[in-house]
């Protein structure tokens, strides 16, 4: 059966990052059939054959164990061997496998709720594109005889190897570039909750000589979204401010991957935001991110060269690497979630960055740290140097692909209509252009945004916005979910 009717029959589809589904219909079989298809497809470019090693690794889901269990027996049925990384960022198996140039997974589900995970794949040097995700697609797989219950559960016995450490790299990259003594003189908060790379955040911190103090650590699964932010980690966030002990306090999503950020009053910034910032800091020639990031990217005139994609880091990273052959070096790439990529190595004042072309969530957090020279004015005083464009954005939960993508399309037949019936017109003005790179963004006469995208990983409507004040922005916020909530339903 190919990969194609394994997705419909399990309902396990491929979104912006690898496969995801329900942990329920993400059995050791459904896992088991995708691996084969990522490896036999390897195979085909010259990327895996027997005897080569394979990197997995996974987040702190209850239900990571088991999955990665069932993808290193669909490494041992191929020939191949499990190099099993732990439980550690993505961005951290990543470096290491690139550097080994061998073939690795990542079992998470990222910042979606427990009850759903998934599996990130990448090739030997970079990731997984959607060039390869289709002809994975056609790849047959029929399950080895015996190695499976009914209920597809793995009944042979299989065991991950001892773990191989990947994070002692992943920490001396950031040493070597910034330095034992970049962020000297900073205390900063690193908020734990469930995210994989939760310790080792703090051992970055302290190899580059800076204090951190770890806050709410939690021992069950907490589903944190860099791009839509909880209203109880917007309380904890100031509340942990307001002695005015911390420069900043960091956390990540749940695989590491993506960084959230305060600055010194406990307000998180958007990671657009954040990537404008680190893109300055790395003296970036070119920067390539999804239509929904901040247009202040252009507005401050950071760079000469800017490429709008669609949202999810393949697409970042064929604009990124269509910029180093064009020579636009140093060449970066960021998503409105935070996500950083570097897709061009730099060297500076004797010291040298590998390029890693996959999202991470350290390298923005540390560049704009290190970037702060005024204690007083901290990172906030970055902040007030940009041009003065606001995003947000929201979810809609619960609304299967399907039913979005049939509003979508009556939006797209008629604009100006479905907008002015959903109040847009009256409180935005006439819409001005619309931009359909990515789901449908409208630009409105006032240079209000709201933009309509149906989730890629989930049953899910997301709603963006973007504005000249945060106050207009939230407004804006409120009345594009109030609006397409009614209208979806």
């Amino acid at each position: 059966m190919k990969i194609s009717e394994w997705m419909v029959q399990s309902e396990v589809a491929f979104g912006t990052s690898g496969a995801r589904g329900l942990v329920t219909s993400m059995t050791d079989a459904v896992c088991f059939a995708y691996t084969v298809g990522y490896l036999m497809y390897l195979e085909t470019v010259g990327e895996f054959s027997a005897g080569m090693p394979v990197a997995i690794a996974g987040d702190l889901r209850p239900s990571t164990p088991r999955i990665l269990r069932a993808c290193a027996a669909a490494i041992v049925w191929m020939k191949g061997k499990p190099v099993y990384c732990g439980q550690v960022p993505t961005p951290a198996l990543s470096l290491y496998a690139f550097s080994q140039h061998v073939p690795s997974l990542m079992v998470t589900g990222s910042h979606i709720p427990s009850d759903r995970n998934g599996i990130k794949f990448n090739r030997a040097r970079g990731e997984f594109l959607k060039t390869d995700e289709a002809i994975m697609r056609e790849q047959d797989v029929n399950l080895p005889h015996g190695w499976f219950d009914d209920q597809g559960a793995l009944t042979t016995d299989i065991t991950l190897p001892p773990i191989t450490d990947v994070l002692s790299q992943y920490i001396a990259r950031y040493v070597e570039f910034f330095g034992r003594t970049a962020l000297s003189g900073k205390t900063l908060g690193v908020y734990q909750h469930s995210a994989v790379g939760r310790d080792v955040l703090v051992s970055v911190i302290e190899a580059l000589g800076g204090k951190a103090v770890p806050l709410g650590r939690s021992d069950v699964f907490v589903s944190v979204d860099t791009e839509a932010v909880r209203p109880e980690d917007i309380v904890l966030a100031r509340d942990w401010a307001q002695n005015g002990e911390y420069d900043a306090i960091l956390t990540t999503d749940g695989d590491s991957d993506r960084p959230l950020l305060t600055d010194q009053y406990g307000h998180w910034i958007r990671g657009d935001v954040l990537g404008i910032l680190a893109a300055q800091s790395l003296d970036a020639a070119s920067v390539t991110t999804p239509v929904s990031s901040n247009t202040a990217l252009e507005a401050s005139g950071i760079v000469s060269s800017v490429c709008r994609t669609r949202i999810g880091s393949p697409y970042v990273v064929t604009g990124m690497m269509d910029a180093v052959k064009a020579g636009n070096i140093p060449s970066v790439g960021y998503e409105a979630n935070g996500g950083f990529l570097l897709a061009s190595d730099i060297s500076r004042q004797g010291k040298f960055l590998a390029a890693l072309p996959t999202r991470d969530a350290v390298l923005p957090m540390i560049c704009v740290l290190t970037s702060v020279q005024d204690r007083q004015r901290g990172v906030a005083g970055l902040l007030e140097a940009l041009p003065p464009r606001f995003t947000q954005s929201d979810r809609l939960q619960d609304i299967p692909g399907k039913q979005s993508a049939a509003r979508l399309a009556i939006l797209r037949e008629d604009v100006a209509g479905v907008s002015e019936a959903l109040g847009f017109v009256a409180a935005c003005g006439s819409v001005a252009n619309v931009d359909e790179t990515d789901g449908i963004r409208i630009t409105f006469q006032k240079g209000d945004i709201i933009h309509l995208r149906p989730s890629g990983n989930a049953p899910e409507l997301r709603v963006y916005v973007e504005a000249s004040t945060p106050q207009r922005a939230g407004e804006l916020l409120t009345l594009g979910m109030t609006a397409v909530d009614r209208w979806m339903r």
